[in-house]
This record gives structure tokens, sequence and C-alpha cells, in this order.
């Protein structure tokens, strides 16, 4: 049975020794837009805030993590219902409680975000930062390289669709003990770290000062903004950083660690979270 994030293709594979006609597992990418129901009853308004190219699953989490890291909502509760139209399954309605107006009049977005790039559709520097509900530095937290080391490994064994298709980024959140928490996977980076802060926040895990973050690429601006929003203060990855979010890492006091892989890594920002 073919994963719903995945779908096969007829190709034609090439070596220099031959040319053989076969089957190939692809990431599904489709658009999700995300709609806000809010009012008094009997006059509900609907407004269309963000489409986005994502992988499908955990929609719900996606929805509610991006609405988070937006700074639209505040709490999980000021949602009481989110579902898919009915008659779509890439349109879903985000409803608030009666007596909640998200703050959607003051978003400067528009309203297409492609899965390269979250931040995408921003009008502005000011609209790009948002700011978090959690202190910046949060917690105690520390971590050792034999921990870090670890860390790679066990995201490679999570990385279900992934290996199937190979062309899906991924998010994992672990413990202090570098036990797993939860990992999501997506065309989009920044919808991958939507899904886990979505999930998060209907677990009532935030702020998860307390967990590290490994993000399966590299580290943008949006990705670090995201982590800060969820009050995550340590945040590694496979890949290399940007300069803009090294900054902001360091701004706002966040461990940022890259090139994690083959017994090595790059400490970037927040050293004090780290041991030997």
């Amino acid at each position: 049975m073919i994963n719903v994030s995945a779908e096969q293709f007829s190709v034609r594979k090439v070596t220099p020794a031959e040319a053989n006609d076969t089957h190939d597992l692809l990431a599904v990418e489709e658009p999700l837009e995300i709609q806000l129901v809010f009012g008094p009853a009997g006059a509900r308004i609907k407004k269309t805030i963000s489409i986005t190219m994502r992988t499908p699953g955990q929609d719900n989490e996606l929805a509610l993590g991006f609405l988070f890291t937006e700074g639209i909502i505040k709490y999980e509760n000021e949602v009481s219902r989110i579902s898919h139209e009915s008659d779509s399954a890439n349109i879903i309605l985000v409803e608030f409680l009666h007596g909640i107006t998200p703050t959607v009049l003051s978003l400067d977005r528009h309203f297409y975000t492609t899965s390269s790039c979250g931040v995408c559709g921003k009008t502005s520097m000011d609209a790009v930062r948002s700011k978090s509900i959690f202190p910046a530095g949060l917690g105690a937290l520390k971590v050792s390289s034999a921990l870090l080391y670890s860390l790679q490994e066990k995201l490679k064994g999570q990385q279900m669709v992934f290996d199937l298709t190979g062309g899906l980024h991924a998010s994992t959140l672990f413990d202090a003990n570098g036990n797993l928490l939860l990992v999501r996977e997506d065309v989009g980076r920044h919808n991958a770290l939507d899904k886990v802060i979505g999930a998060s926040l209907i677990q009532h895990r935030l702020p998860m000062s307390e967990s590290i973050l490994l993000l399966s690429g590299r580290i943008s601006f949006e990705l670090v903004q995201k982590a800060y929003m969820a009050g995550i203060n340590f945040v590694a990855a496979i890949g290399a950083p940007s300069t803009l979010a090294v900054k902001m890492a360091e701004e706002c006091g966040m461990t940022l660690v890259g090139f994690l892989r083959d017994n090595r890594y790059t400490v970037y920002s927040g050293n004090q979270r780290l041991t030997n």
C-alpha cells in the first residue's frame, strides 16, 4: 500500500550501461488553503489567510502550528474546531470560539507560500518578526556531544516517507535525554516544523524549553523564528545555518548547531548549553 504522502510514477532510469522502464515513488505536493471562521453566531465570517504547498497529512497540526507561529493565536483553546471543507481535502477550516476574533486584520501577509519558503509574501520586515509569548532562555537544558551524535541515527530511522521518496524534510523533537517525542515530514521544511509545533500545542507541551529540535536540512531564519515562538532553545540541523538564522538565535539566547553528522558539529550560538 502506497503512503498517502507518496505517489507512484512511471519513469525511465538511465545509467551508462542501460536504460530501464520502471516505477518510482515521489513525495506528494499539493496546496492547502487555510480558512478562519470567526464572529458571532448567525454572522460568522470566513477568511482565507494562507495557501501553502504541503505534503498531505497532519493538516490539522499544520494549520494550528502555522496560526501559532504567525502570532494569530496564543493558545490552542481559542479554536473550537479544525476540519477539512466537506468537498475538498485541500481546504481546512479553523473555527474560533464565539467571542474570539483572530488578529487577521493586522496580518501583513499575502496568501501564498511555496514549499521552499515560509515567509514568502511578507510585505515588510516588521511582519517577518513575531513576538513569542514565552520569555527567551527559559529552562536549564544541557546537552552532551554524545547525545547529539546519537540523534542523527534516530532521525534516519523515523523518516518513513523520505525513505520511500528521498524528497521530504523532517523536523524531529527529542527530550533532554534524547528520547524521541515527535517527528513530522513535509516537502516544505517550514511546514514540517509547523506540524511539530501544532502537535505540541495540542499535547500541551509548550513551551518546549527542555527539548531539542533536530532539522534534516539547513537552518533558515524562518525555522529559528518558529522555534523561538514555541519556546525552543536548542536547534540542531544536518545542514548549515543562514546568517540571519544565527543572528536571530543570538538575539533569542538560543543554541544553534549545524553540520551535525559523522560525529562532528559546529556551534553557532548558545555554547553554554553544551557539555563534553
